[in-house]
């Protein structure tokens, strides 16, 4: 599906969704709803076990579109962020594995995106990086991430300055699992994904949920979700299967994916 602003690509039980306002993907009220809308329907199909998420053109997305920004009151500006966080936390919480891929600019709310996706892989060319501050409003939503992630005084250094960082350091300080020539990126990508589909299909969902849980929570009750989901997957046959291949030294049969 290839006729709005995020086009569908099938392949098996990967979903390739590509934002489709080249060249640089600004964010605005229709891409927005439909990063949302995808997301809240690929959600609901058990048979997608792995998402891509990736930008048209020359940029993953560099962010908002200002012209939408500069004429907002307070009550606009509440509701476009309400629906921005709403978008996001739809591709945060999708009950299977999102990779971003990041094939250029990666900037702002765009940025953001990307952090709400499990794993990042960025062309080497890619610029990451919140310069919100460089036009008068403060980084949100999955910024918050940030410090965990890569330490308070990176995630400062990101957030009050507003600069950029080259992929290359983004790899260092963790907030990309790899970079690659551009020209690699769909290979890498697709690899990456590969390994997330030869694991169990039910095994990834919990462990997908149990990661969302993680983050939102202390330890105490980390750990209990923990016990949950352990026994969780003894109900669905992939322990005796996985177990068993291990076992027999051969490739596991799980079933062909979560439906």
């Amino acid at each position: 599906m290839a006729d709005g602003p995020v086009a569908l690509r099938r392949a098996g039980d990967l979903v390739w969704c590509t934002l489709e306002r080249p060249p640089l993907n600004l964010l605005e009220p229709g891409i927005i709803r439909a990063v949302h809308d995808t997301f809240a329907a690929l959600g609901a199909d058990r048979s997608v076990r792995v998402a891509v998420l990736t930008g048209a053109g020359r940029a993953f997305t560099a962010g908002m579109d200002v012209t939408v920004l500069r004429d907002l009151d307070q009550a606009g500006a509440t509701d476009l962020i309400t629906r921005l966080h709403d978008a996001i936390d739809a591709v945060h919480r999708a009950p299977f594995p999102v990779i971003a891929a990041v094939n250029g600019a990666c900037l702002g709310a765009g940025f953001e995106l990307a952090l709400a996706c499990d794993l990042r892989v960025a062309a080497a060319s890619a610029p990451l990086g919140l310069p919100e501050v460089r036009v008068g409003v403060p980084s949100v939503i999955q910024a918050a991430l940030l410090p965990p992630l890569i330490g308070p005084g990176r995630a400062a250094e990101l957030l009050l300055t507003g600069e950029t960082v080259p992929a290359e350091r983004a790899l260092a300080w963790g907030l990309v699992n790899e970079v690659v020539p551009a020209e690699r990126l769909p290979a890498a990508v697709e690899a990456l994904a590969a390994k997330i589909l030869a694991a169990g299909p039910e095994a990834v969902r919990l462990q997908k949920a149990l990661i969302v849980r993680w983050r939102q929570t202390d330890p105490a009750t980390a750990a209990r979700d923990g016990i949950g989901a352990f026994t969780a997957a003894y109900a669905t046959g992939e322990p005796r299967e996985g177990m068993s291949a291990f076992l027999d030294r051969r490739a596991p049969r799980f079933r062909g994916g979560a439906r």
